[in-house]
């Protein structure tokens, strides 16, 4: 049997087991144009998958549905793990990815893509971040209900400063601003991030920095960060809570909205990694609470992935919806590279193997208890 037809049986065989026909007629069910599809999923697995999907090998109806059974029945853990792999595994554990020197690199090669692109994509307050769809019928009001239990687990009063690390676009330095009266000051290491949320929030008590965490040395009364943390890396959370901790007041409240994972790893998801968010890492609540342990006080572990799944369907919906707009300043390998890379995550929140944690942490405790809204 040669190298492709041993692929083909072998990964035809996995799919089987996760109840996935090639070439059938389900939505999750996948539609091979190109045979190579199977030695590049077994030799390099995600990355391999997601490669093969943007050369256009491969298609699906509802990759999100494929995405999520795939995961359900463990598919990714039956191939085996190649020599390349284990030496990433090696490196990442050995070398901090995440430093100060690479710190921009992410804003380059993600977030400066366009502003056009995130503004056809997102609601239109410009959340990066998973919405709140509790009482929320569509994505605006799915994303107003997250800025507004944001501020209000921070307890935002009138006058507050507060620290926004990763403020993206703005959307909530302008939100906290306009509808609680605080004075807000938002870094990002997005150019365009910060150029952008400098507009949006014209007029208003609100200074956005382009800069480093780590270049933080201001006492505020709230410190917030919303959808940044999955950037910092595992060698570098302790310093990230030693920042958060000698900026915030004695009496103020933190809170860390990230995504997280179910498994404590020190490697990120090799496909996202090279072609949508260099350096990033999920972590764990292992990690995270190792790294705040003495520094704070956890006053609510609040998780909603739930519902990253239907904000990742409204963003893809958006993309497509504006592609005729954005087509001219983007080519169809980057089309099928984004569909690819919100439909992969939005399978990776319907399988629950992600998570999304709003944390609120206090220096000392909170005299009577903390409130959690929800």
């Amino acid at each position: 049997m040669n190298k492709i037809n041993y692929a083909k049986s072998v990964i035809t065989e996995l799919l089987h087991e996760a109840g996935i026909t090639v070439n059938g007629g389900a939505p999750y069910d996948i539609q091979i144009h190109n045979e190579q599809f199977y030695a590049a999923v077994l030799a390099d697995k995600d990355l391999g998958l997601g490669e093969s999907y943007m050369d256009g090998w491969w298609d699906c109806p509802r990759v999100d549905l494929f995405i999520d059974k795939a995961i359900r029945a463990g598919v990714d853990k039956k191939i085996k793990t190649n020599f390349k792999f284990l030496f990433k595994l090696l490196l990442a554990k050995l070398i901090n990815f995440q430093s100060k020197s690479r710190a921009f690199e992410v804003g380059r090669k993600h977030y400066d893509i366009g502003n056009d692109l995130f503004t056809a994509m997102l609601d239109k307050e410009m959340n990066y971040t998973c919405g709140y769809w509790k009482n929320a019928q569509d994505l605006d009001a799915a994303q107003i209900a997250k800025l507004e239990l944001t501020c209000k687990k921070l307890k935002l009063q009138p006058g507050m400063s507060l620290l926004d690390i990763g403020c993206g676009w703005g959307a909530l330095a302008k939100y906290a601003a306009k509808n609680f009266g605080v004075n807000v000051v938002g870094i990002t290491i997005s150019k365009e991030q910060a150029e952008l949320a400098q507009k949006r929030c014209q007029g208003l008590s609100v200074e956005i920095r382009l800069q480093d965490y780590r270049d933080i040395n201001q006492k505020f009364d709230r410190i917030v960060s919303l959808g940044m943390f999955e950037h910092v890396g595992h060698l570098n959370y302790a310093t990230y809570m030693d920042v958060v901790n000698r900026n915030l007041d004695d009496d103020g409240l933190f809170l860390l909205h990230t995504i997280g994972s179910n498994i404590t790893t020190t490697t990120t998801n090799a496909w996202i990694n090279k072609y949508i968010f260099p350096n990033g890492m999920l972590p764990s609540i292992v990690q995270i609470s190792k790294a705040f342990e003495g520094k704070f006080v956890m006053e609510d572990w609040h998780n909603f992935g739930a519902y990253y799944y239907p904000t990742l369907l409204a963003w893809h919906q958006n993309f497509n919806q504006h592609w005729d707009e954005l087509k001219s300043s983007y080519d169809e390998r980057f089309r099928r590279m984004w569909n690819f890379y919100l439909l992969y995550s939005a399978g990776g929140f319907k399988s629950c193997i992600l998570q999304l944690w709003q944390i609120v942490l206090s220096k000392n405790g909170i005299e009577g208890g903390y409130d959690a809204p929800r």
